[in-house]
């Protein structure tokens, strides 16, 4: 199976913690050059120093935050136009029910996350189809496939990348390109733990008794670890993947009741 990204460049975003530092960890262990982006430089750079070289990679950072759309853009013409790869990742809305959200909260998400994407995807897509090699992915949610209750504005803009991404696959999948989604389920990030956090609050239970039920709701019976959905990005990157395009892959334990 070839697993090889020797000489592949890679964007991946959102890098400093969770899925994305795990996800950046796991490209260049397999061979690839990375381009971290991320709001906080001192936290880049610290991430820099984990990234694997024995291969002769050359990594770098930009510095961006996501909030500033308009900054992404002109940022960004700082970087090669040469990208095999592009991980879109960003933190998810706050939660609470979609009746007591103001628009504002759609608006921020929608640019966050689908009007990024977008930016990025223009900045490397003329360059994967000169390679005809092209591999672009978008860490989600399982609420693409099932909405999560106290998740409103997330489940509503999780779903628009969704399919924006799919029109995407089915547009470039011609030139060698994919374009898939990865759904974490539930996953030892800071993101799970605010989520834990909320819900021990409104429910007026202990944070160790919300954790449980929600491990109850998983057949494998526990959280997932961020690597283990870095495995399944960093296989959808790969050469051996290539002909998997336009699809959600849920790495959630089995939590995902749909097919």
């Amino acid at each position: 199976m070839n697993l090889d990204l020797k000489n592949k460049n890679a964007i991946v975003c959102g890098c400093t913690q969770g899925i994305g530092l795990a996800t950046a960890i796991e490209l260049a262990n397999i061979g690839a050059n990375i381009t971290l982006i991320a709001r906080n430089e001192s936290k880049l750079k610290e991430v820099m120093t984990l990234l694997d070289t024995t291969q002769g990679q050359k990594h770098s950072l930009l510095v961006v935050d996501f909030s500033e759309s308009n900054s992404l853009k002109e940022k960004i013409k700082l970087l090669a136009s040469n990208y095999h790869i592009l991980i879109n990742n960003t933190g998810g809305p706050a939660g609470g029910p979609i009746s007591a959200a103001n628009t504002q909260s759609f608006e921020d998400a929608f640019k966050m996350h689908l009007i990024n994407n977008q930016i990025l995807v223009q900045k490397v897509v003329d360059g994967m189809k000169k390679e005809c090699f092209g591999r672009i992915i978008n860490i989600l949610s399982t609420s693409v496939k099932a909405p999560i209750p106290g998740l409103g504005v997330s489940n509503t803009i999780r779903a628009a990348v969704a399919n924006w991404a799919k029109t995407l696959s089915i547009e470039l999948g011609g030139h060698g390109i994919t374009v898939n989604n990865v759904l974490p389920g539930f996953t030892n990030t800071n993101r799970l733990e605010s989520i834990i956090s909320n819900r021990s609050k409104k429910q007026g239970k202990s944070e160790k008794d919300i954790a449980q039920i929600m491990k109850s709701s998983v057949p494998a019976n526990r959280f997932g670890e961020a690597n283990e959905v870095a495995n399944a990005i960093a296989f959808l990157c790969s050469p051996a993947a290539a002909y998997i395009n336009g699809i959600n892959l849920p790495v959630d334990g089995g939590r995902t009741a749909s097919l």
